[in-house]
């Protein structure tokens, strides 16, 4: 084929192909709902791989399998190849990138099913805002629990999973080995007077000790609730996540992220990220917004509006 032109590549970027260099070949991220691929889906991959590229498959930190070494005349082939499995290519540009979610579904340790939530994040935000731009590219992370393998505080929306215990001081017999203190692993249980006090400042919310007592002083019905960062970043610039002053509920997380990309439309300039436009406008403004249901109230106005340059 023709030397490849700048438009050319600029028009498969937007579809999540970036070019692999020195070549005129690119490399297709598929990414499966929930982050979760199915043995047939995966099956597709490697097909694609032999059929349309370089037979290569890496994954990549977000959790896509990216096909390597796609001539740039196969990709639409590749593309509709992967769409019969239920799978997509994408992951690139100024809009809301591929969620990524820890293991919790599954693992002891997780207060929340966090492949269930990723899948809804995925359709209604990845898939359902795909024609939204936003200032710079927007990363989703779910953890659940402050093990944090998923590093929810460092995206620029982490939803992570928490457990409060609740402590019923009349259940407690003063066990000369408690078993929550000793498998508290924040080190927030003490024994004070024959009773297990819970340091509330030092507590992770872990959920560890949920339902350890035999006698049911810590009962085993805590309600799992979840901590908010906002405005997280990794990279040449690295910005922890600020977590937001309360935990929320879920019911409350997907008005708290709709709320938080269209703050972000609305007062992020071309090229920033979350967290330098949270720095320079102060996260007491954000919250403000968050809570108060203004920016959902503002929806249409929002994205409508021309995201701002620099002055």
């Amino acid at each position: 084929m023709a030397k490849l032109t700048q438009a050319d590549i600029n028009r498969v970027k937007g579809m999540g192909f970036l070019q692999n260099r020195g070549t005129e070949c690119f490399s297709g991220r598929a990414l499966a709902p929930g982050t979760v691929f199915s043995a047939q889906q995966l099956k597709t991959v490697a097909e694609c791989a032999e059929k349309y590229g370089s037979g290569k498959v890496a994954f990549t930190s977000r959790q896509c399998a990216e096909i390597i070494g796609i001539p740039y005349e196969n990709i639409d082939a590749a593309v509709a190849f992967i769409e019969e499995a239920g799978l997509s290519f994408g992951g690139t540009g100024a809009k809301v990138r591929p969620i990524t979610a820890c293991k919790g579904t599954t693992c002891v340790y997780g207060n929340c099913d966090t492949q269930k939530l990723a899948k809804e994040i995925h359709e209604k935000y990845y898939l359902g805002w795909r024609g939204v731009t936003l200032p710079h590219k927007f990363k989703i992370g779910v953890g659940g629990c402050p093990n944090s393998c998923m590093k929810p505080s460092l995206n620029d929306f982490g939803v992570e999973g928490r457990r409060v215990p609740v402590y019923d001081a009349d259940k407690c017999r003063g066990c000369a080995v408690c078993q929550v203190k000793e498998r508290c692993p924040a080190h927030a249980v003490a024994i004070e007077n024959g009773k297990a006090v819970i340091n509330r400042e030092q507590c992770l919310n872990c959920g560890v000790c949920i339902g350890r007592c035999p006698f049911g002083a810590v009962a085993p019905e805590a309600e799992t609730v979840y901590r908010i960062y906002v405005g997280g970043t990794w990279g040449k610039y690295t910005r922890m996540g600020t977590p937001l002053s309360r935990l929320v509920k879920e019911e409350e997380i997907f008005p708290i992220l709709e709320s938080t990309m269209l703050w972000f439309r609305a007062n992020g300039y071309q090229k920033e990220r979350l967290g330098a436009a949270i720095d320079r406008i102060g996260v007491e403004k954000l919250e403000e917004a968050l809570f108060s249901g203004e920016m959902l109230a503002r929806k249409d106005e929002i994205l409508a509006a021309e995201i701002k340059t620099k002055a």
